[in-house]
């Protein structure tokens, strides 16, 4: 505001000294050039009027109206050029905000940190314009813990981890819907009609988080930021792989086994495998693999196949965690939620010990 204030103050004294100059008629520039072409001019046209009206005479008058004008221009570019270069050596002195044009070249830099205040300044505005498709997939705490997850992802990768995420929501949702009724008659649908809530905002996304904090400096614990990124598609690549496998496998899976023993279960058992959810996890690993090369976070396509498998392997971890230790004697704490965090903590560390060795 202050920064404000002065450019007001600016303009306002840019504006009273530009009136006084037109008002001073001894500035060197009126002095010498309209006025006293005004008058001589004047005296011209006196001393002729008596003589005949002759084509030559009429030449010399329209010569006189010219210079006139030429006077009048050339005083007043004078006086504009005089302000101009004022106001730009006092807008030059000050301490102005940062331009309009370098504050989008900051919040799109393609080197992805951005400062924390224009993140969440953003991201309040963008929330803001989606509240209405988001609030369909959110709960209410959901949105606002997106909105920090949101701020510091844009603040560590930019819009491109942002973006990455988002789409992960999108897509994540779309499938969750998919037959919902049919699920929630069954007992195998997600809970709130498949709006996410805080637990579930950080159980998909807490992982991905501290892979994109870590990749902010060029080293972490002497791994590189291009695997921190690496790390970071993958786990979210891990997460939408495992909802496509679940929602569309308890939609579509015709025959389910359990991933331990193979014995025949009822679709959504914890554990549960079919052929149709093992494709759509592939399916989903591969979309936000392709679009994290797509936008530069990966920079090879062995990057992007490493990412692919590391989803694809830590998706049928996280079942196997669920067939033998969720909702077992002395593992109540072992909840969906806590689930998703090790199978995207998996899919992580599949990412970067994979990259570390072959990139």
């Amino acid at each position: 505001m202050r920064n404000l204030f002065q450019l007001s103050v600016v303009c306002v004294v840019i504006s009273l000294k530009g009136c006084a100059s037109f008002s001073q008629p001894s500035h060197s520039a009126v002095q010498n050039g309209f006025i006293s072409n005004h008058f001589n001019a004047k005296s011209n046209l006196l001393n002729t009027q008596a003589a005949p009206p002759t084509n030559n005479l009429l030449g010399k008058q329209r010569s006189i109206i010219r210079n006139m004008g030429r006077s009048s221009t050339t005083a007043r570019k004078a006086m504009e050029t005089s302000a101009g270069q004022k106001a730009f050596s006092i807008f030059k002195s000050l301490s102005l905000p940062t331009s309009f044009s370098n504050l989008v070249s900051s919040l799109f830099t393609n080197s992805g940190a951005v400062p924390l205040y224009q993140s969440f300044s953003l991201n309040i505005v963008l929330f803001v314009l989606l509240k209405g498709k988001l609030s369909s997939m959110l709960t209410t705490e959901g949105f606002y813990h997106s909105l920090a997850l949101g701020t510091m992802l844009w603040a560590t990768l930019g819009w491109k981890g942002w973006t990455l995420c988002v789409l992960y929501l999108f897509l994540g949702s779309i499938v969750t819907k998919i037959k919902l009724a049919e699920k929630e008659k069954m007992g195998i649908a997600e809970g709130r009609g498949g709006r996410r809530g805080p637990e579930n905002v950080w159980g998909s996304a807490a992982t991905g988080l501290m892979c994109a904090v870590a990749s902010v400096p060029a080293t972490t614990l002497g791994i590189s930021s291009s695997i921190y990124k690496l790390a970071y598609v993958a786990s979210i690549a891990t997460k939408l792989a495992d909802t496509f496998a679940s929602e569309i496998g308890k939609a579509f899976g015709k025959t389910t086994f359990l991933i331990t023993t193979l014995e025949r279960v009822e679709p959504g058992t914890e554990g549960a495998v079919s052929l149709e959810g093992t494709l759509a996890a592939v399916l989903g690993g591969t979309l936000l693999s392709l679009y994290g090369y797509a936008v530069g976070l990966l920079d090879s396509v062995p990057a992007v196949i490493i990412s692919i498998v590391a989803s694809f392997l830590a998706t049928n971890a996280e079942s196997v965690i669920g067939a033998t230790l969720q909702g077992k004697k002395g593992f109540k704490w072992m909840t969906n939620e806590v689930v998703n965090f090790f199978n995207t903590l998996i899919g992580a560390f599949i990412a970067i010990s994979c990259g570390m060795i072959l990139l």
